[in-house]
């Protein structure tokens, strides 16, 4: 049986699903439709947020560790970026390119808030969920949230198929995002939080004999050059789903619900294999199947088919999201495992503000095929990374089992 404060994480889970599904799957198509946004432009949307968090990570973490109650700054972060949805509506009316520079400072200042939230939330669940019952409770959570998205991207491509060149239609989903974002404060503020014993410690910003641990080491660079070849893909897929496919506000909906429906019923899988060969050697699979997705998708227009791929890639981003993190934890020792992720967060927003700005300019200097492919390559050689870190724990495995024995 559910918590307070469970069921209340979960509601706000469905509001935010809602207003990140009633905006963020439409805003390159909207840039790119109504407001003429160029290759260029349309790279930076995707750049953009991680550059802010990357800036905001420090100040945020110290105003979430002043807080003495986190849900009333996470609350104020959603409705401060809520808000921005607002201020988006009336871009449309600005003439000339300015609109889409205008509309692009808006992301980034809407990044602001939604670092602070999103930092901030998951402090706040980390306080208040019990240790016990956070692995259900995340399994319960993600379905229900997905679920919801596949529900709500599904309806919003039915109902304005035909409306894809309307800028009423995008004005109405940021409405709406708005309007979700008001139920998210909410139901944040209706979580039960208590005060918080705030600790006088200061503790060193950065740990550098990390560096020293080998394993990490050989992990973090391969799992860099994974996100590296994963991101820089990113504008790539919205440039080539309007500019080149053309598609549609039904079509653009139905690939991402191919996608959820995918990760719906593969997610149980990846956990099942998982639990059963291990994380390492199941996500040398996931990250193959990974590279396959910018190779094979450039390969047709056809909507079906790009909706199958859409699907055969949501398999393997299933597994991406439930194992990549999993791995950061065994292969970050135990006593500096807090500095291990900090460092992989902050160089893993660097790669996430570069790596679509290199995809866009090799489509600039190249075409389309060789950005996917040159996407694929990387992921490619991530994938033969991982194998090679997978081999060299396995040898180590086997050499400190002949020392006991």
């Amino acid at each position: 049986m559910k918590t307070y404060n469970e069921k209340m994480s979960i509601y706000h889970g469905m509001a935010s699903t809602l207003a990140a599904n009633t905006s963020s799957s439409y805003v390159p198509l909207f840039a790119m439709t109504i407001l003429g946004a160029t290759n260029y432009q349309v790279g930076l949307i995707s750049s953009i947020p991680p550059l802010i968090t990357l800036l905001m990570t420090i100040p945020a973490a110290l105003l979430l560790n002043k807080a003495a109650e986190q849900k009333k700054l996470v609350a104020f972060s959603v409705l401060l970026a809520r808000l921005v949805f607002l201020f988006i509506i009336f871009v449309v009316l600005i003439p000339g390119s300015a609109a889409s520079w205008i509309f692009l400072a808006l992301i980034a200042f809407m990044s602001i808030p939604n670092t602070m939230a999103t930092m901030g939330w998951q402090a706040l669940i980390g306080n208040i969920i019990e240790d016990h019952r956070r692995a259900q409770f995340f399994s319960d959570r993600n379905r229900m949230l997905t679920t919801v998205g596949l529900i709500s991207t599904l309806t919003i491509g039915i109902v304005m198929r035909d409306a894809t060149a309307n800028a009423a239609a995008y004005q109405f989903l940021f409405v709406c995002a708005f309007g979700f974002g008001l139920l998210e404060v909410y139901f944040l503020m209706r979580h039960e939080e208590g005060l918080r014993v705030l600790e006088d410690e200061k503790k060193s910003a950065m740990n550098w004999i990390i560096f020293k641990d080998v394993g990490y080491v050989r992990f973090l660079l391969v799992a860099l050059c994974f996100n590296f070849g994963w991101q820089m893909a990113w504008g790539l897929f919205n440039i080539y789903n309007v500019r080149y496919a053309e598609a549609t506000i039904f079509w653009v909906s139905m690939f991402n619900v191919g996608s959820m429906v995918a990760q719906i019923f593969s997610f149980p899988i990846w956990r099942k294999w998982s639990e059963k060969y291990g994380n390492m050697r199941v996500f040398v699979w996931v990250a193959f199947g990974m590279s396959t997705a910018p190779f094979l998708t450039a390969i047709s227009t056809n909507y079906y088919y790009l909706t199958f791929m859409y699907m055969l890639s949501g398999v393997f981003v299933s597994g991406t999201v439930l194992i990549l993190f999993n791995l950061l934890l065994e292969n970050s020792p135990k006593e500096s495992r807090t500095y291990c992720i900090t460092t992989y967060n902050v160089l893993l927003a660097i790669i996430a503000f570069i790596a679509p700005q290199i995809g866009i300019w090799v489509l600039d200097t190249f075409n389309m095929d060789v950005a996917m492919n040159v996407s694929s390559i990387v992921r490619f050689s991530a994938a033969v990374g991982f194998f090679y870190v997978y081999m060299k724990r396995k040898k180590a495995e086997l050499s400190n089992n002949i020392i006991v024995k």
